[in-house]
């Protein structure tokens, strides 16, 4: 737990210098209007450069020296070798780009080097979340914090398949924003090589970003109501795509207004922060943002039902980590930002406390943290390959 937390602080530090955009409580103007002179630039981006390399290099590293961490670690490695050994694709449950890159890497590897197969997934995840959010946020600082204090970057360690994906779909919003559809298209289609889930942000992405008139809102509301009234025949159609999930504890365990109950937490504190921050919804990319949020409750509340509607949910409700700097940079007034401010980092401590209470739990399994550094080198496999 202390360990995760020192991760935090330190990835929190490499992050505060990155970025001319922020948007700080006093009003200050970033800092390429204040030096404008072309050298000051050039040193500056240099700087940023290093820090964002500091940045990755740490996220990268505690992602691949893990051993035994996630739910679902040592699941993976078994499919792995049933990927590798030519088993029946009809048991081979993992979509073919996920199949061809551990294929790959094995062949590279000339064994059976899972520890590889998570090193690469693991730098390639944080790359495309970092990536997102230098490219989109109004302050790279603050998305960073939110990033690890909502338990975001600690979950990439379970289902590294659906986080890669996720870490894409949060890159494409960029396409999205300039509208080069086909672009988002490309990308999206690419991440459901690695899990098909991502193919919802084709619908829902798109639907946030439309306008929203008052005749689409009850229409909206009525399909609500609607999926919750016909759970049943809903969820035996969800079951056509995710047949896996027939007759397992997915069906009666991880469901509910409970289960869900953190992120419509989560929703909930952005349309507080949405409210007392209206005016950063006269920006169009907040009110996507803000827009994806509402889906995302929706999901949460009306889809509860679902198996795992959480990993449906998170392409919606991820972006909120670009929405929460770009709500607190429209407030007016220096002393209601800081109000803001200061609520924010409250709430995101204690959602971060009560995540590392909970990271030991069945669902997630992220603590203790254990590498493969400190483990016998003999049992671990692949460890020489490092």
């Amino acid at each position: 737990m202390l360990f995760y937390c020192l991760i935090t602080l330190l990835a929190a530090a490499l992050a505060f210098p990155v970025g001319e955009r922020a948007v700080w409580p006093g009003g200050k103007k970033p800092l390429r209007q204040e030096r404008g002179t072309s050298l000051w630039l050039t040193r500056r981006q240099a700087f940023d450069r290093v820090c964002l390399a500091g940045l990755f290099l740490l996220l990268t590293a505690v992602a691949a020296l893990r051993v035994e961490v996630g739910n679902d670690y040592g699941k993976y490695v078994d499919i792995f070798h049933e990927i590798c050994a030519g088993t029946d694709a009809a048991y081979v449950v993992t979509e073919p780009g996920f199949n061809l890159v551990v294929k790959a890497l094995y062949a590279l590897s000339g064994y059976e080097n899972y520890l590889l197969v998570f090193a690469v997934f693991g730098a390639a995840t944080v790359f495309f979340f970092l990536r997102a959010l230098y490219d989109l946020s109004e302050n790279f600082f603050l998305s960073v914090c939110l990033f690890l204090t909502l338990g975001l970057y600690f979950r990439t360690f379970t289902t590294v398949r659906y986080y890669f994906a996720l870490a894409l779909a949060l890159y494409a919003l960029r396409d999205i924003r300039r509208r080069q559809y086909g672009r988002f298209v490309l990308c999206i289609a690419f991440a459901a090589l690695f899990h098909k889930s991502v193919l919802a942000v084709l619908l829902l992405y798109p639907a946030a970003r439309l306008r929203w008139r008052k005749e689409v809102v009850a229409v909206g509301a009525v399909l609500s109501v609607l999926v919750f009234c016909f759970r049943q025949p809903i969820l035996e159609l969800a079951l056509v795509f995710y047949p896996t999930f027939r007759d397992t504890v997915y069906l009666s365990q991880g469901v509910g207004l409970a289960a869900n109950a953190s992120g419509i937490l989560r929703c909930l504190a952005v349309f507080a922060l949405a409210f007392f921050g209206r005016s950063g919804l006269r920006r169009e990319e907040n009110r996507f943002y803000f827009k994806l949020s509402v889906l995302g409750f929706l999901l949460y509340t009306c889809g509860s039902f679902l198996p795992l509607v959480s990993r449906l949910a998170y392409y919606v409700v991820t972006p909120q980590i670009l929405l929460v700097p770009g709500l607190l940079a429209g407030i007016d007034g220096a002393k209601k930002r800081r109000a803001a401010l200061g609520a924010v980092a409250v709430f995101c401590l204690a959602y971060f406390a009560i995540f590392l209470c909970t990271a030991s739990g069945s669902g997630i399994q992220v603590l203790p943290y254990k590498s493969w550094i400190f483990s016998d080198w003999e049992w671990i496999n692949g460890a020489d390959f490092f």
